[in-house]
């Protein structure tokens, strides 16, 4: 383990909600829509990467719940999509075929492969100032995780969400126990 506790290669959540726009914006103006519209998804729906390019149109546009059997646990979940994501869909799927990849290749008829969303989001978070090795593309899904939190401080929807097996793994994938650890350590001297 590194210095502080971090695992090698540990990406984390974005915390700041100015930061979260920043990034969106960002990806508006120097990338493409599809690219926006793959970091919104994925900080609205918790899913992995792996999880969110197989979707197809189908499996989102019309819906304010879907089924999707996650590929690296085989557990089936259900993902809702709230009004303001269920508009978003529909903006970004309006000119789309429901067999269509909803995050198509600019090479074909295939979905755009995990290392290239990983360079989309590395190049966003690098035009955001975010080191880059504190990011990947499971910050989206930790971001998801740790405002969803913030919010609501419900934990259990989440371990089911991410498949953990107990809250403290949840609470420690998504940066919270990390945090709570220094709030307590602030103000202790001895």
């Amino acid at each position: 383990m590194k210095k502080g506790g971090r695992k090698p290669g540990a990406k984390d959540p974005i915390r700041s909600l100015e930061k979260i726009d920043e990034i969106k914006e960002w990806l508006l103006r120097h990338s493409s829509y599809r690219n926006y519209f793959l970091f919104y998804f994925g900080i609205n729906t918790g899913l992995r990467i792996s999880d969110i390019l197989r979707l197809r149109v189908k499996d989102v546009r019309g819906k304010d719940v879907t089924k999707i059997k996650m590929k690296k646990t085989e557990h089936t979940v259900e993902i809702y999509f709230n009004v303001v994501l269920q508009r978003e869909i529909d903006k970004y799927t309006q000119r789309m075929a429901d067999s269509d990849w909803l995050f198509p290749s600019r090479e074909g008829e295939k979905t755009i492969s995990r290392q290239m969303a990983d360079k989309i989001l590395r190049d966003a978070a690098l035009g955001c100032g975010i080191n880059q090795e504190a990011w990947g593309t499971h910050s989206m899904r930790k971001t998801f995780g740790y405002h969803y939190y913030q919010r609501t401080k419900d934990v259990y929807y989440l371990m089911k969400l991410f498949g953990h097996t107990t809250q403290s793994q949840t609470l420690q994938y998504i940066g919270i126990e990390s945090d709570e650890i220094r709030k307590t350590m602030e103000n202790f001297t001895l």
